[in-house]
């Protein structure tokens, strides 16, 4: 262990205080993505060593009980007393918030974990909270919390003995999320598994291995096979970044075999970036620093934009591919079908705004920009063909990108800020506060009919569409912007879309879908989603998009009426009532089979609707489903279906 790290690199900057009264100040939720929260914060803390350069291995084990462990060969939490809390170090870092090896005291040089609550936090939300440390000299050390208290102190378990299947040296943390806190407590292990992998890609060399201990869910009947129990996957990829987008890309067709990669130091900034080219639109570009997922981009990402395109030009200056009169590709030309993954490790990262999703250091963009234009020169030279196939879709974009712009701005001179350009299909509210109105997206003349009847006009808009839109994930920017249907919400949002896209303009802070329970009206409504996620993200990201839930079944008895919204529940209701007396079970094929009471009633009235929201907890893998779904690519989709297939019941075709 170097003489830099040891107890007193533990740094206290506070005391630990109301997070059991107020946890999603620090973890966000309580709820499933809350829960999961607390187990990244502990494999982070183990990634953090590996970073370091002490850790090549990290075991995550989802236990029956209900609790999780995670298990590291690093170097182990110091077990020594720290001067300035005179308790141990372990104990301080899990029982004071903001206390870590990551605040100037010499523990790490680079860590994603920059606020160093996390071991703490997840002490005080946990029901108990075991911590094992192997030591250098062969003994093992061992503390137990519950809620966060103290309850046994740190003492040796085993002196200079072998504990079977234990690392020479590292931290062994397990605990048990309190259920007094979260609304449930049981781990999704597809969930862990995507992040992990990610977290392996980022990480080159690094093993990640997931255990699952737990008894598989018992079958519902006899047709459905059991729900997956135990289990163990290990993410582990020497190829690093450049196996990521490999992986991200593999449900797209690239434009040629070869990926590039570049690796580079620009003063104490570590540089890593890859990109392929696939035959799409669509541009999927991932920037991470320090491991953090910066979603909102920041110096990173902008170095990077601007050496490619100034790569790309030069090229094709150089080689004649572009003319002396000709002008330069755009950003977006470049850019068309591009996956791309950029990986930066800072020692003083500095984010703007508390998430942590945007890079503000001016010097990362001078480091990226320098590598890869350096860098993707040497490649695009090595590999011509490569290069000039890369080049030809770019000046295709280009021309494209023309008649796509002459699109745009037919779209904008329709724009909402004129409602007279409104879409004539458009029943519009005459609610002024967009904070106050909703729009409903309905499928045919039907159905729009009925909920023009049912709404409320002050607040409530309807917008009928004809048939199922365009899938936007074979189409390009011309002929998306060009489709009827798809400009029609494009201007009765107000919001523009794409590049032009901006939520303050947003006409309607809830935009409801709300089609057929039956095939067609799933299809509509995945086709809407992935416009709205390929053209609008943000509103997915802010929460504004809902799917409506309208009832499956009326049931008549007496003088009273029965709404039914699954095809399990039906049975339980005539149970519930007798089915003597029922003289009407009603099967809706379609929201124009309802009156508008009854569509009011079940699925418009506020007070009485379920209005599913539409949430995007990790956008890659949500890319991954979109790409998979609703691609050009047969291949993924079929093994989709037959992976997942089998669990679908009663389905209505």
């Amino acid at each position: 262990m170097g003489e830099d790290y040891g107890a007193n690199s533990i740094q206290i900057l506070e005391g630990l205080t109301a997070v059991r009264k107020r946890p999603g100040m620090y973890i966000g939720t309580t709820g499933t993505r809350g829960l999961h929260h607390l187990v990244y914060e502990i494999v982070d803390n183990a990634v953090d060593e590996a970073l370091a350069g002490y850790c090549d291995s990290i075991l995550v084990t989802l236990h029956n009980d209900g609790a999780v462990s995670v298990m590291d060969n690093g170097r182990g939490i110091p077990v020594g007393i720290n001067n300035q809390a005179g308790i141990p170090a372990v104990e301080v870092v899990f029982t004071i918030l903001h206390a870590g090896g990551k605040f100037g005291g010499g523990g790490y040089k680079v860590t994603g974990g920059l606020h160093g609550v996390g071991a703490s936090v997840v002490n005080a939300l946990s029901e108990f909270l075991l911590v094992r440390i192997f030591t250098e000299s062969g003994d093992v050390y061992e503390q137990r919390y519950e809620r966060g208290v103290v309850a046994d102190p740190l003492r040796v378990v085993c002196k200079s003995g072998v504990v079977a299947d234990a690392p020479r040296t590292g931290t062994y943390v397990r605990f048990k999320p309190d259920g007094d806190i979260f609304e449930r407590v049981e781990f999704d292990r597809e969930t862990l598994a995507q992040r992990f992998r990610e977290t392996a890609f980022l990480t080159k060399g690094l093993a990640i291995t997931l255990r699952d201990e737990r008894e598989p869910e018992p079958s519902p009947d006899e047709d459905t096979p059991e729900r997956p129990g135990p289990g163990v996957e290990t993410f582990h990829y020497e190829g690093g970044i450049k196996q990521f987008v490999e992986y991200i890309n593999k449900g797209r067709a690239p434009l040629c075999g070869d990926i590039f990669y570049a690796e580079g130091k620009r003063d104490d900034i570590l540089v890593e970036a890859s990109l392929q080219h696939n035959d799409g639109y669509i541009e999927n570009v991932y920037t991470f620093v320090n491991n953090i997922n910066t979603t909102d981009g920041g110096s990173h990402l902008a170095g990077f934009r601007s050496a490619l395109t100034k790569t790309i030009n030069d090229y094709g200056r150089k080689f004649g591919l572009l003319k002396d009169n000709d002008k330069n590709l755009s950003g977006d030309d470049v850019r068309e079908g591009l996956t791309a993954v950029i990986s930066v490790k800072i020692i003083d990262p500095q984010f703007e705004g508390q998430t942590k999703t945007k890079l503000g250091n001016s010097e990362a963009k001078t480091a990226v920009e320098s590598v890869v234009c350096e860098q993707l020169g040497y490649f695009l030279e090595e590999h011509p063909n490569a290069a000039k196939t890369i080049f030809e879709k770019a000046a295709l974009s280009a021309k494209a990108r023309e008649a796509a712009r002459k699109a745009r701005e037919l779209v904008r001179r329709k724009s909402a800020l004129d409602s007279g350009r409104l879409p004539g299909k458009l029943a519009d509210c005459s609610e002024k506060d967009p904070a106050k109105c909703e729009i409903y997206i309905v499928e045919g003349n039907s159905a729009g009919g009925s909920a023009k009847n049912a709404r409320t006009p002050k607040t409530q808009a309807i917008l009928p569409l004809r048939g199922k839109i365009l899938n936007v994930e074979k189409a390009g920017a011309e002929r998306i912007l060009g489709n009827e249907e798809i400009r029609a919400m494009i201007t009765a949002f107000g919001t523009g879309a794409r590049e032009d896209f901006d939520v303050n303009k947003l006409r309607y802070h809830k935009i409801i879908i709300m089609t057929d329970a039956d095939v067609d009206g799933a299809h509509i409504r995945t086709l809407l989603l992935t416009f709205m996620f390929r053209f609008m993200r943000p509103l997915i990201e802010t929460g504004k998009v809902y799917i409506a839930q309208p009832p499956l079944y009326r049931v008549a008895k007496a003088k009273r009426e029965y709404y039914v919204y699954k095809d399990e529940e039906l049975e339980d209701l005539l149970n519930d009532i007798g089915r003597d007396g029922v003289k009407d079970i009603q099967r809706y094929k379609g929201l124009g089979e309802m009156d508008a009471d009854q569509l009011w009633d079940t699925t418009m009235d506020p007070k009485n609707r379920v209005l599913l929201r539409v949430e995007m907890e990790d956008a890659m893998a949500a890319d991954d489903i979109f790409t998979r779904l609703m691609g050009d690519k047969v291949e993924p989709r079929r093994e989709f279906i037959q992976t997942y297939g089998k669990y679908v019941k009663n389905l209505d075709v």
